[in-house]
């Protein structure tokens, strides 16, 4: 298991090159390129790791 540290630095390392890679391609582009959607399904993963929801989905 990852420590949150590890976490929050590979989340800083992949918000870094999805900067870059925006800034590379043009805005039209942005929403078919394969790899920055995948960065960003990345980023939301590791967000949600650090701010996981606490409760439960069902009511009792």
């Amino acid at each position: 298991m990852r420590t949150e540290d590890q976490i929050k630095r590979k989340l800083n390392e992949l918000t870094m090159q999805h900067k870059n890679l925006r800034s590379t391609i043009a805005e039209e582009n942005a929403a078919a390129h394969p790899h920055l959607q995948r960065l960003e399904d990345m980023i939301a993963l590791l967000e949600w790791v650090l701010n996981a929801p606490s409760g439960s989905y069902h009511n009792s």
